[in-house]
């Protein structure tokens, strides 16, 4: 164990005799009023070892101050029928839920936006390998990863520096851990230019009993960090960087970005497991944001007594780091565990068969404080309360942005619309080469999508899906879903939008939805525009939650998405999970038999506000983003999962994106197999045209095959639920083609190159 060699050791005994001594507050992020309210939490100055503490725990990625008055909505607008199946809710490092039989799965989605564009490789690998721990820390095995990717223009030179690096690093440490990334989302807008978007998702199961929380309870349970030794990258790493705007020619503070060892966090995951199986751990709390200042105050909040460490004997890396970066390093590839003294041998026996250091570095006291001492100098003595939870809560200015009535104003009907087969077929050529809904094969080949063979669906379908219950079959659903063109142009209906994309997604797996996770990421909440988005995404979230009946685990906010006064647009990622009985009977997106039936579920209208035609075809955003109706989502779930159960169909896909269009060609590519479709009938039912029926991004619907012999109790099955729903053609193999009787035939060789090419293109010479 290397120990740092401390300068002179600011002291809790020196802080209260040397009251007007000058301290670098402004420095660490913190406010005026923030440090006068530490003066008043304390008594006194704080010495800096405190004030490090405080700075990161009170910066907005830690502490929510800004965004905290709105979460609450979360909470509120949840039922009891709502929390039936919600074994661990907000509050803790990732919500738990009960799938059956026994069986409990926690998942939960965050950002590594910033660091991620500081250094894009080690930015997103430390963001897998910390969603991954946060799995770890709630007593689960993590069996699979997701990611959701935001990047500016694609011919953007920056994109090009930070897109490789990126994708590598989500590939690269979810690789190495042997974790499946079963889905995600790679989109690209000038928006993010300056502030790419790294969402990464993360799911683990465990036994119900298995549940472990974040707490430091019962006087004399020894306190131990183990893995990594403590360095100096990260030092306040992502705690800082998610708390700052981007200036003109980059971040406005640039600590050290956190530095990722895979393999050292596989060991980790399997001696931690080894912990849980001997039942020596008594309360657990991953090192992500904010290091031993974030784990050490969380522990004893959440605890019922107080807790003294010793900093001396953390181990380092780094015997130059002073106390206060110690303590502010997120370094990664740690945790720290409470543990009774009688199974302390125990717990040290497990450590050392996987080769994993581990230190006891302090204990659980009678007192309320935490103590931390440099040898027999103590440095800090706070109420953990007072920095893990109690931190500034700020009620931001909010103001309708003064630019939303001329957005949502120009709408586009005076767009020119293709008319003739000709130009639908076109259209389609457009949409599907387009760099947001092009094949994303050449990003997605670089993550193993099926190690551990657990895996039943992965991207490009609808949603992923893996195996819990090797015996039974039993597994989950995710989606990751967020279009935010529709939250520019409205952020209440955006929201509700994505989470009925994801809510959709799952359904046509043949998934129950089960739970929410989100990571909001939006601009700066000093601005009050921003706020307002925020709040209005918040409040979609939360009623449509409501609606749906599925609560919201927990998740995570970015703010400070922004570059000088130029925000991204709002994007409210929405991850939902659904359970199944048995994967083996999972809905896949994309049909393979000829003979079957073609259905269209839902009605069309003509929705054009912040749709990919416009985008593609016009590089227009304006208008108002489709209708969003919970009810007929929620009705539409029923009966694709309820046809998955009984059997009644071979494949469905949800309309989002390009709308029937898009859906029909993704469908036809996925098995190389096609389709003829008739539209004359739906569009007389809807009153809309040919181009309206097949480019509208209408919500609410989707599109299933169906065996001929299950046709009668298919429509049965809609009657019953009161759902529209259309025959519109037939699965065809024999000429290969996309067949849209009347307007256009489209090989799918040709739709398959266009689809295709697109990203090698632009990034393969690279």
């Amino acid at each position: 164990m290397t120990s740092a060699t401390q300068p002179t050791i600011d002291t809790v005994g020196n802080a209260s005799i040397t009251p007007d001594t000058e301290q670098p507050w402004s420095e660490l992020g913190l406010k005026a009023d923030e440090y006068e309210r530490i003066r008043e939490i304390l008594g006194r100055r704080p010495t800096i070892a405190e004030l490090a503490m405080y700075s990161v725990m009170w910066s907005e990625h830690c502490s929510y101050k800004s965004s905290k008055v709105h979460l609450a909505q979360f909470s509120e607008n949840t039922t009891d029928e709502m929390n039936e199946k919600l074994l661990v809710g907000i509050g803790e490092n990732a919500g738990v839920v009960d799938i059956g039989d026994g069986w409990a799965v926690t998942f939960k989605v965050e950002s590594h936006n910033h660091p991620s564009y500081v250094e894009p490789y080690q930015g997103a690998a430390t963001g897998v390998g910390g969603i991954v721990r946060d799995i770890m820390s709630m007593g689960a095995r993590p069996i699979a990863v997701m990611d959701s990717l935001r990047f500016g223009a694609p011919d953007h030179p920056d994109t090009h520096r930070v897109l490789p690096g990126i994708v590598a690093g989500v590939g690269g440490y979810a690789n190495c851990l042997g974790l499946p990334n079963i889905g995600g989302e790679v989109i690209f807008d000038p928006c993010y230019q300056g502030n790419p978007l790294v969402n990464a998702l993360s799911v683990g199961k465990m036994r119900i009993e298995d549940i472990h929380l974040a707490k430091a309870s019962g006087v004399g349970n020894k306190v131990i960090l183990f893995g990594a030794k403590t360095g100096g990258d990260g030092i306040g790493g992502v705690s800082v960087l998610a708390s700052e705007t981007f200036d003109a020619d980059g971040p406005a503070k640039r600590p050290a970005v956190q530095v990722g060892d895979p393999f050292a966090e596989k060991v980790l995951i399997e001696c931690c497991l080894d912990l849980y199986a001997a039942h020596v751990v008594d309360g657990i709390q991953d090192l992500g944001g904010a290091g031993l200042s974030c784990a050490t105050s969380e522990l004893a909040s959440n605890g019922d007594g107080g807790m003294r460490v010793w900093l001396d004997r953390v181990p380092l890396r780094d015997a130059t780091l002073r106390v206060e970066e110690i303590l502010m390093s997120e370094s990664q590839e740690r945790m720290m565990a409470v543990v009774e003294p009688g199974k302390l041998e125990e717990f040290m026996a497990i450590t050392k068969r996987w080769d994993v250091e581990a230190t006891v570095v302090g204990e659980v006291t009678e007192g309320k404080n935490l103590e931390v001492f440099w040898g027999d100098e103590q440095i800090i003595d706070v109420p953990p309360r007072s920095v893990a939870h109690d931190g500034p809560v700020y009620h931001r200015p909010m103001q309708r942005p003064a630019y939303l009535d001329a957005l949502q104003g120009n709408v586009s009907d005076h767009l020119a619309r293709p008319t003739g087969g000709a130009g639908l077929r076109a259209a389609l050529l457009a949409l599907m080469a387009s760099p947001n809904l092009c094949d994303k094969t050449f990003i997605t080949d670089q993550y193993d999508r099926y190690v551990m063979g657990n895996t039943a669906m992965a991207m490009p379908d609808d949603s992923g899906v893996v195996r819990v219950d090797e015996e039974t079959g039993r597994g989950v659903a995710i989606s990751t879903d967020c279009n935010s063109r529709y939250a520019k142009l409205d952020p209440f209906a955006g929201a509700q939008l994505a989470l009925a994309e994801a809510y959709r997604n799952v359904a046509t797996a043949g998934a129950a939805p089960l739970a929410v996770s989100d990571c909001l990421n939006f601009g700066s909440p000093e601005d009050p525009a921003v706020m307002w988005q925020f709040a209005e995404a918040v409040r979609g979230l939360s009623q449509g939650c409501r609606t749906l009946g599925i609560p919201v685990t927990g998740g995570n906010v970015s703010l400070y998405n922004q570059t000088a006064d130029v925000a991204i647009h709002p994007t409210p990622l929405v991850a939902v999970l659904g359970v199944m009985d048995d994967v083996a009977r999972r809905t896949p997106s994309g049909w393979s038999d000829p003979g079957q039936a073609v259905y269209l579920l839902g009605t069309t209208a003509d929705e054009f506000g912040g749709s990919a035609w416009t985008q593609v075809a016009h590089d227009h955003l304006g208008g108002m983003p489709p209708t969003v109706d919970l009810d007929v989502e929620r009705r539409l779930g029923e009966i694709l999962v309820n046809a998955s159960r009984q059997g009644l169909v071979a494949a469905a896909h949800d309309l989002s994106d390009g709308g029937l269009a898009v859906a029909l060609a993704e469908a036809s590519l996925r098995n190389g197999v096609g389709a003829r479709i008739w539209l004359d009938q739906v569009c007389a039912r809807d009153g809309v045209d040919a181009f309206t029926l097949l480019f509208s991004e209408s919500a609410g619907r989707a599109i299933v095959a169906v065996p001929r012999s299950e046709q009668v109790r298919f429509a049965d099955l809609c009657v019953s639920g009161g759902f529209p729903h259309s025959e519109i053609g037939v699965v065809e193999d024999g000429a290969g083609v996309l067949e849209v009787q009347g307007q256009f035939v489209l090989p799918l060789a040709e739709l398959r190159t266009a689809h295709a090419s697109t990203l090698p293109a632009i990034f393969a010479a690279g």
